[in-house]
C-alpha cells in the first residue's frame, strides 16, 4: 500500500487533499503538524463513523530537523505533499523572519532530510503565485518564466522554497515538482483570507452579530479563483501523472474577477436587504500583487487536468461554511 506524507494536514488544502486521498485511493496518508494545531479542518477523519484508520498524526515542526528527520524515517513515504507554511501575506509584513524561517528553512530541512535518508518519494513543493509578484499588464496570462517580482516578505518566502525545490530536484536527482498555485478557496478558509473574512462577516451580520457594514482592504485587484476541491485533484494528478524531477507549473482557476465582484457576488446571497463595505486601513497590504492571472496550459498539458468546480458554488459553499460555524459557536456562546 502507498504511503503519503503531508505537512500541514491540518490546513484548508491539507485537509481536503486528505478527503480527496480517502476517497480516491488506498494510500495510508500520514499527517506531520505541530502540537498546538487547530485539528477543527481534520477532526471528521478521526470519527468513528467514517473509521478511518488508514490516517496518522505524527508531531513535529518544520524548524525542528530532528521531529522531520525521524517522521520521514519511521513512515518511508511514497509521495509527500508539502503543504506547510506561514501562509498569509499580510502577517509576513508583521513577522517577516518567522515567515522566511518557517517558508524557506522550513522546506530546506523537508528536502535535506529525503536527501541524507537516500529515500525516493515523490514530492510537492507547494510555493505559490505571489512569487510572480507585481506583472505589468502586458505578461498577462502570467506563464511559468515570467519573472519574479514579489510584493511581500511572504513571497519572497515561497521564491525560497520554489528554487530550493527546483535545485534539490535538479541537483540530487529527487523526484520534486513546484507548483505555482493561483488563488484557491472554498470551505475551511481561514479568515484571515480576503474571500472568507467577507463570508465570515456576512454571516455574522445574519446573526446579529455584527452591524450591516464589512470592513475590507483593497478591493481592486484582479484575482483568478479556483476551488481548493480542483486544487487537492490537481495535486494529486501532479504526483501521479509521469512526474519529472525539477518541473514546475502554474495551476489556477479559469474565472477571473476583481476583489470587487467577488465581494459583490457574497452580498448578492446575503439574507440582508442592504450592507455598507467600509475600508479598513489595517487591511491594507503596503504592496500588493494585483494581477494574479495565470496561464495553465502547461500543466493542463502535462495530465489533463481541468477546473470542475464553478466560482459561483465555490462562493456559496465558503459562505455556507461559515453561516453553519457562525450559528453553532452562537448557539454554543448563548447556553
Amino acid at each position: 500500500m502507498k504511503k503519503a506524507f503531508i505537512t500541514g494536514i491540518a490546513g484548508m488544502v491539507g485537509s481536503h487533499l486528505s478527503d480527496y486521498l480517502l476517497e480516491n485511493t488506498d494510500w495510508e496518508i500520514y499527517g506531520f503538524c505541530r502540537w498546538n494545531d487547530n485539528f477543527e479542518n481534520i477532526s471528521h477523519l478521526f470519527s468513528r463513523i467514517n473509521n478511518n484508520d488508514r490516517v496518522h498524526i505524527l508531531y513535529g515542526d518544520l524548524n525542528d530537523y530532528a521531529s522531520l528527520f525521524t517522521s520521514i524515517q519511521k513512515t518511508q513515504p511514497d509521495y509527500i505533499f508539502h503543504l506547510a507554511a506561514q501562509s498569509y501575506p499580510q502577517t509576513s509584513f508583521t513577522a517577516p523572519l518567522e515567515t522566511l524561517q518557517t517558508n524557506i528553512i522550513g522546506t530546506a530541512n523537508l528536502l535535506e532530510t529525503v536527501k541524507t535518508l537516500e529515500i525516493d518519494p515523490i514530492m510537492h513543493v507547494c510555493a505559490s503565485s505571489e512569487v510572480f509578484g507585481r506583472v505589468s499588464q502586458d505578461k498577462l496570462p502570467i506563464k511559468e518564466d515570467c519573472t519574479f517580482h514579489p510584493a511581500s516578505p511572504y513571497a519572497i518566502s515561497k521564491v525560497g522554497a520554489d528554487l530550493l525545490g527546483r535545485y534539490y530536484g535538479e541537483a540530487y536527482n529527487i523526484k520534486v515538482i513546484t507548483t505555482r498555485m493561483f488563488t484557491h478557496t472554498g470551505p475551511r478558509r481561514g479568515d484571515v483570507f480576503a474571500e472568507s473574512s467577507f463570508a465570515k462577516q456576512i454571516a455574522m451580520i445574519e446573526e446579529g452579530l455584527l452591524p450591516p457594514v464589512i470592513k475590507v482592504g483593497n478591493l481592486d485587484s484582479l484575482r483568478t479563483w479556483a476551488d481548493v476541491r480542483d486544487a487537492v485533484r490537481a495535486y494529486y494528478m501532479l504526483v501521479t501523472i509521469n512526474p519529472t524531477a525539477g518541473e514546475y507549473y502554474n495551476i489556477g482557476g479559469q474565472y477571473t474577477c476583481s476583489v470587487r465582484d467577488m465581494l459583490n457576488f457574497l452580498i448578492s446571497q446575503a439574507n440582508i436587504e442592504e450592507i455598507k463595505v467600509e475600508v479598513d486601513p489595517s487591511r491594507l497590504r503596503p504592496i500588493d500583487a494585483d494581477l494574479q492571472v495565470p496561464d495553465t496550459s502547461k500543466f493542463k498539458h502535462h495530465t489533463g487536468w481541468e477546473p470542475q468546480i464553478s466560482f459561483e458554488k465555490t462562493m456559496i459553499d465558503l459562505l455556507n461554511y461559515w453561516r453553519k460555524r457562525v450559528e453553532n459557536e452562537n448557539h454554543f456562546m448563548s447556553r
